[in-house]
């Protein structure tokens, strides 16, 4: 049975439907933030499910948190190399070869080498990935620390008094993309391009109206700029910024062109999407959960807890995708050699045997930490750390200054099955 792609996801009932027809890739499901029951379906009748043929062809789904974990921490029999998101299968007629421009043929062809680390298998990965793992090391996320405190007092004094505005733009997105510029070395006016370079990769809904061209000018600027940041650096003195440690690290200087753009989107999105839609999702998270919201207010001790389960209940990337190096076994369902498996975080983060109460938002939850948004084994998130240092340091100065925020209407959600998060999240501070 050929699965189909859900429009209208408030008439969508997972428990009517055959249970071998049922594929979680379903975008308009995330964007309503309806997709919990069918990963519930999943986990009770189906935990390791095969969807045969669909929009995003076919896969295995790995719903609970212990399958997902012996997929995650098993990097020899399910490899990143065939790439880490589920893709959708291509609907548009492909553009014959004599009609091609000479800029389109360039592209495709380039792209051939478009890499990145988190898509590799060691040997490789680990060599590059250690080459940038410096950066967010215990000693400079010490020295980060007060840079962070300091932009984010600034944001949140900024912010308009006595009237409704988008958290989205005017804190989530504004904090992660400083850090980004500080981490990269990038010229921090122009900042705001990161934030549209990683949309343009996620495809986010601020990008839907560039074209196909626009958009590969748009990545090819990234690649310039960058380049020049790369070409000023190169043989330098070190400094502690991404791009330093790319030009000047013994596996990563002799990078092409477009393995440097790979690995410069893989930091950016990394170092953006997931951390801003945490900021957001824990502005909502609270909002609905008033009692934890009072509990925090009245004991900012939790907050660096509250940091963790806010990272579990949001899980901002909801899948990361696998392929099978051999033939498997995984829960008594046999993979075999070549086939997509995708393990679903955000099912896993909500998994009924392994957490009490897993729909739940609860500030104060024990071993808050063993969640499965940064991923396991050697793939784990580089960047978790400071991801956790964002949010922390970000709610320390939240509750400093208000009472609360409040949430003043629906959120808009993105419309992914990869990048978890939200365009849109109107509120209101309300000053102590």
């Amino acid at each position: 049975m050929s699965a189909q792609l859900i429009e209208d996801a408030e008439a969508y009932d997972p428990w009517a439907e055959p249970i071998e027809s049922l594929d979680p890739a379903q975008p308009a499901l995330f964007e309503a933030d309806a997709h919990w029951g069918l990963f519930e379906r999943l986990r009770t009748e189906s935990p390791v499910h095969y969807t045969p043929d669909g929009p995003h062809g076919a896969y295995w789904s790995i719903t609970r948190y212990q399958d997902i974990f012996t997929v995650d921490t098993d990097h020899e029999t399910f490899s990143s190399a065939g790439g880490i998101a589920l893709a959708r299968k291509s609907t548009e007629a492909r553009v014959p070869e004599k009609d091609l421009t000479e800029e389109q043929r360039r592209w495709r062809d380039q792209m051939g080498g478009f890499a990145m680390f988190i898509a590799m298998d060691p040997p490789r990965h680990d060599l590059q990935r250690s080459t940038v793992a410096p950066v967010v090391a215990p000693p400079n996320l010490a020295k980060l620390e007060d840079t962070i405190r300091e932009r984010a007092r600034r944001i949140l004094d900024s912010l308009p008094k006595n009237e409704t505005f988008n958290w989205v733009d005017k804190v989530s997105v504004e904090l992660t993309t400083q850090m980004l510029a500080t981490i990269f070395d990038f010229p921090f006016e122009q900042r705001h391009k990161l934030t549209q370079w990683s949309d343009i990769v996620t495809g986010a809904e601020s990008v839907a109206h560039l074209s196909g061209d626009e958009r590969r000018a748009a990545l090819m600027d990234c690649l310039g700029q960058f380049t020049m940041l790369w070409n000023a650096k190169v043989d330098k003195p070190a400094t502690p910024d991404l791009v330093s440690m790319l030009a000047n690290g013994a596996e990563t200087r002799e990078m092409k062109p477009f393995e440097f753009l790979g690995n410069l989107i893989l930091l950016i999105v990394g170092g953006n999407d997931t951390t801003r839609n945490s900021i957001s999702g824990g502005v909502l998270a609270l909002n609905q959960n008033p009692a934890e919201y009072a509990k925090l207010r009245s004991n900012p001790a939790l907050i660096p807890n509250m940091v963790s389960e806010i990272i579990r209940w949001q899980t901002p990337l909801a899948h990361m995708r696998r392929t099978a190096t051999r033939d498997t076994e995984v829960a008594g369902r046999k993979i075999r050699q070549g086939d997509k498996v995708v393990m679903w975080y955000v099912s896993g983060n909500r998994d009924e045997a392994q957490l009490e109460n897993p729909n739940g938002f609860v500030v104060d939850r024990a071993r808050a930490r063993e969640h499965l948004s940064f991923g396991f084994g050697i793939h784990r998130c580089m960047g978790n750390r400071l991801a956790e240092m964002q949010l922390r340091v970000l709610w320390e100065e939240i509750h400093k200054r208000f009472e609360f925020v409040e949430v003043m209407g629906e959120p808009k959600r993105t419309r992914s099955i990869f990048i978890k998060g939200y365009s849109q999240l109107p509120v209101r501070v309300h000053a102590k």
